[in-house]
Order: structure tokens, then C-alpha cells, then sequence
């Protein structure tokens, strides 16, 4: 099983998720940061 990341990269990759420039789509901020879409989406959601 995988690690699980640290509270603070999931807190640091939602701020950049929510700062997005239009254009960019939360696929491209979760490839950017090399987590799955749906971890993502979690994360917000829990934010």
C-alpha cells in the first residue's frame, strides 16, 4: 500500500488548485503535482 502524503503537500496543493488561473483545469494542478485527479477532488471537498 502506499504511503499517504503529508498534511501539508495536500493543503499546499489545494491553495494552488483554488489560485488556478482560468484555463487550467484541476487534472492539470493534480499532473502538475503528480497525485491522482480524484485525490484531489477529495481534498478539496475535505478543505
Amino acid at each position: 500500500m502506499p504511503k499517504p502524503y503529508r498534511r501539508e503537500f495536500g493543503d499546499d496543493v489545494v491553495a494552488v488548485a483554488q489560485r488556478r488561473e482560468p484555463g487550467v483545469t484541476f487534472k492539470q494542478v493534480a499532473a502538475d503535482f503528480g497525485v491522482w485527479q480524484a485525490c484531489l477532488r477529495n481534498w478539496l471537498r475535505q478543505g
